[in-house]
Parts: structure tokens; C-alpha cells; sequence
């Protein structure tokens, strides 16, 4: 397995394991699929900002990705990232998540980045226990913070100190 930042090819493999989580699961509150356009000028956003956008790869098929941005607007928050991790069915419960977080969090200390936050759906319990074993720790639970599927929906935060 690779890590390497993500190329414009990238988008379509992404968009094949992401956007099922969207459409069916609670993993992202989202309803709203992810469009080849919206993702490129994400891509390009994160980089303008100086963010990391990785995808891990396998014989030339894109397993994962990870990236983070700022958790809040405004300078206050300058220091205080939160990031997004992503694994197709095949990538899951192989360390391509951990490779992925390890490599992100390395970039934002790098960068200058105090603290790494991770909003995950409290219905995600594979979700929290995979931050859990990184070195996440639970910081809150925001009650009913979102709404999918004719549901109220809980958010946990996490976060870890770089």
C-alpha cells in the first residue's frame, strides 16, 4: 500500500466508495451525494490552505482518503483541525486507516496544527472505537445534532492533541 496526495484521477474511485456511506448509512449526516465537481474544489480548497488530501493505494486502486481543515472559522481557531477519513469496503480492518491518520496528523503538526478533532455519528461505533485505538479521546456528545433517514442523530467528538 501507498499514501501519496490525491490526484484529479482520484476523484471517480472516491466518489464510488464514498457516496454509498452517503446514501445509506448514518456514518455522515449528509444526504447530499458528493459531485466530481464539488470534490475537485474541496481538493483545490484544502490545498490553497496548505491541508493535506491523501489517498492510500493498492495496485493502482484507491483505497481510502483522508484530509482535514480548520474545525471552526476565524483565527481563534487557526491551531484546531478536524479531518475526514474515508475507507472502501476492501480497505477496512487492514491499517489503511490508521497509515492514513498517521500521515495526516504527522502533515498538520508539521503545518502547525495543535489538535485534531473527529465529529463522528455516535450510531458509528466502529468509528469511535477506531479513533479510540489512535489516540482520540472523547470530548463531547452533541444530542440530536443532526437529522437522517426521519431521525434525530448524535455527533461525538473526539480529539487528540498533536
Amino acid at each position: 500500500m501507498m499514501l501519496r496526495p490525491v490526484a484529479e484521477g482520484d476523484i471517480p474511485a472516491m466518489l464510488a466508495f464514498w457516496n454509498p456511506l452517503i446514501r445509506e448509512t448514518t456514518i455522515t449526516f449528509s444526504s447530499e451525494e458528493r459531485t466530481a465537481e464539488g470534490l475537485a474544489r474541496m481538493i483545490a480548497d484544502r490545498r490553497a490552505a496548505g491541508r493535506a488530501f491523501l489517498v492510500a493505494e493498492e495496485a493502482s486502486t484507491v483505497l481510502g482518503l483522508a484530509s482535514y481543515d480548520q474545525f471552526r472559522g476565524g483565527n481563534g481557531y487557526a491551531h484546531c483541525m478536524e479531518h475526514t477519513v474515508i475507507l472502501s469496503p476492501a480497505a477496512r480492518r487492514r491499517g489503511v486507516g490508521r497509515a492514513l491518520m498517521a500521515a495526516l496528523e504527522d502533515h498538520a503538526r508539521t503545518a502547525g496544527s495543535h489538535s485534531m478533532i473527529a465529529a463522528v455519528s455516535a450510531e458509528n461505533e466502529a468509528g469511535i472505537a477506531f479513533h479510540r485505538a489512535i489516540g482520540y479521546v472523547p470530548v463531547g456528545l452533541l444530542p440530536q445534532a443532526g437529522r437522517k433517514f426521519g431521525r434525530w442523530l448524535d455527533l461525538a467528538l473526539l480529539q487528540k492533541i498533536l
